[in-house]
């Protein structure tokens, strides 16, 4: 079973730091699509940032040279360190991950970790 747990949310002045991280569990990220996506009040689910197993990552125009998304294999956690961070990153922040288990991939989410910068 594989479980997938968020925390480093938290309120947050604008210009400042935060930093989440996503912890799996029942999988290791040898195949793997680990994500952050995040869902503001009243918008649809938008993907922040992603890092395949591969090596690559891609962000959200928004958060290009604020966030960076990074992985620790060793402990099966992401995380997403984000910087200078304005209002409008103010969302529920998820992580998910992606996983190739023999001829299938399992997609897992976590419950979600809340971010709120002030102005």
């Amino acid at each position: 079973q594989v479980q997938v747990v968020e925390s480093g949310g938290g309120l947050v002045q604008a210009g400042g730091s935060l930093r989440l991280s996503c912890a799996a569990s029942g999988t290791t990220f040898s195949t793997s699509i680990m994500a952050w996506y995040r869902q503001a009040t009243g918008t649809q689910r938008e993907l922040v940032a992603q890092a395949t197993s591969g090596g690559s990552t891609k962000y959200l125009d928004s958060v290009k040279g604020r966030f960076i998304i990074s992985t620790d294999n060793a402990k099966n956690t992401v995380y997403l360190q984000m910087t200078n961070l304005k209002p409008e990153d103010t969302a529920l922040y998820y992580c998910n991950i992606k996983t190739l288990f023999g001829p299938s991939w399992g997609d897992y989410w976590g419950q979600g970790t809340q971010v709120t910068v002030s102005s």
